[in-house]
């Protein structure tokens, strides 16, 4: 996901598709512990995944604070 599309979204957006990568993440995680998982990558992208929406997310509420701070 790239970020320009996850910065058109809502907070509320973000913070569901960041839920959804965090259970994502957890079943490749067990997928690699009983040897199911072929294509390790994902783990690596939906990790970065996680890490993009997270640094967005963190992005928005600062930018709401200083709105805040200025009125």
């Amino acid at each position: 996901m790239k970020a320009a599309d996850i910065r058109k979204k809502s907070v509320s957006q973000i913070e569901e598709e960041l839920l959804e990568a965090r259970h994502e993440l957890l079943n490749l995680r067990f997928q690699t512990i009983t040897g199911q998982l072929t294509d390790t990558s994902r783990i690596r992208l939906v990790r970065r995944d996680i890490a993009r929406m997270e640094t967005i997310l963190r992005e928005k509420q600062l930018a709401e604070m200083a709105e805040e701070s200025e009125a």
